[in-house]
């Protein structure tokens, strides 16, 4: 099967989740996240890129780019090619660090733009982390809080608020605090695999044989007394089809964040 064709943005701005291979961690300690880091800044001296936001992961990471001479696919070759060498030889291994190939999408408008960086710098904040975007060490969120200037391209960003720089910062601040339903490229469902039950309608059979093998309806899966199949139902969907957790919560009749909870305690 042909992979998709990468999407091409005309702001040249773009979101990248890249992700360990075999869902491996790719960031063991500090020194690691650091390591990165720094990749990303000596690239980002050479004029590759401009660089809005990051967020280091264990197990992926989240970068908000704009293209200067190279393109997206250039760009993230260099950084990841550079990362896997360096993790190769302090943990004195071969292969692949990173799966195949990283996500991108497009940003083509100044809310998407804004609303997206709230969204990566609360990816710790999603992942229960930490309580707040600003006590995550390894995002580029503090970087926004200071007026000094930094690694990120932060003035174009906070001019979107406003042109007083202490202002811009308070409403940046006030922004990604906000309790939000930004819905973005997210890394769980992005990088998919391929798995026994591969549609809705497959999905909602497996459910009715389920629910029919232990004497249940599907309403009745919100009763506490059930709770223990519930649970069990949600991860063998999670395991067995490609569907994301909304269109699993959907089916079963739930919010996304009872599968997303369910999920976090395996």
């Amino acid at each position: 099967m042909p992979r998709q064709r990468r999407k091409i943005g005309l702001s040249k701005i773009y979101h990248v989740i890249a992700r360990g291979n075999e869902r491996k961690d790719i960031f063991l300690d500090d020194e690691d996240k650091n390591k990165f880091i720094q990749i990303i800044i000596n690239k980002k001296k050479k004029n590759e890129y401009i660089l809005y936001a990051y967020c280091l992961m264990n197990n992926h990471l989240h970068l908000l780019l704009k293209e200067q001479e190279d393109g997206i696919s250039r760009i993230m070759s260099r950084i990841n090619t550079a990362y896997a060498y360096y993790f190769n030889k302090k943990y004195n291994r071969v292969g692949h660090v990173f799966q195949n190939r990283f996500k991108s999408e497009p940003v083509e408008n100044d809310r998407y733009l804004i609303s997206l960086i709230r969204y990566i710098h609360n990816n710790p904040v999603k992942a229960k982390i930490a309580n707040q975007p600003h006590q995550y060490k390894w995002s580029s969120y503090s970087l926004y809080l200071k007026e000094q200037k930094c690694i990120i391209d932060k003035e174009e960003i906070l001019n979107l608020f406003s042109l007083n720089k202490p202002k811009a910062i308070r409403l940046f601040n006030e922004f990604c605090r906000q309790q939000n339903n930004d819905t973005f490229m997210d890394y769980q469902e992005v990088f998919k695999e391929a798995k026994e039950i591969t549609s809705v309608e497959k999905t909602k059979e497996y459910t009715s044989r389920y629910l029919k093998e232990k004497g249940l309806q599907i309403e009745s899966l919100k009763d506490k007394i059930n709770k223990e199949y519930r649970d069990k139902l949600i991860i063998e969907l999670i395991e067995k089809t490609n569907l994301s957790y909304r269109e699993i919560a959907n089916i079963l009749g739930f919010s996304r964040r009872v599968v997303e909870k369910r999920v976090n305690k395996k």
